[in-house]
């Protein structure tokens, strides 16, 4: 992710809340400070498939709407 970054594409890491201190830790580390973290809702593992996709539903959104700003401030 970091490499996709550093060559100019959109991109982010979809995480939950626990692991965002991480993942901030991560990208710093990787030499991507500002690399978006898209945060959804622990925990992850153990739950429906419908709650996996009601989850995957709102990180798809917010990421929709990092490349619409993205589109935006590029022009």
């Amino acid at each position: 992710m970091a490499e996709l970054r550093r060559r100019g594409l959109v991109t982010a890491v979809v995480c939950s809340g626990p692991f965002l201190k991480l993942g901030r830790t991560q990208a710093r580390v990787f030499g991507v400070p500002d690399l978006p973290l898209i945060e959804i809702q622990h925990p992850l593992g153990g739950i429906s498939m419908e709650e996996v996709r009601g989850r995957a539903d709102v990180a798809a959104a917010r990421f929709l709407a990092l490349l619409q700003e993205n589109i935006r401030s590029s022009t």
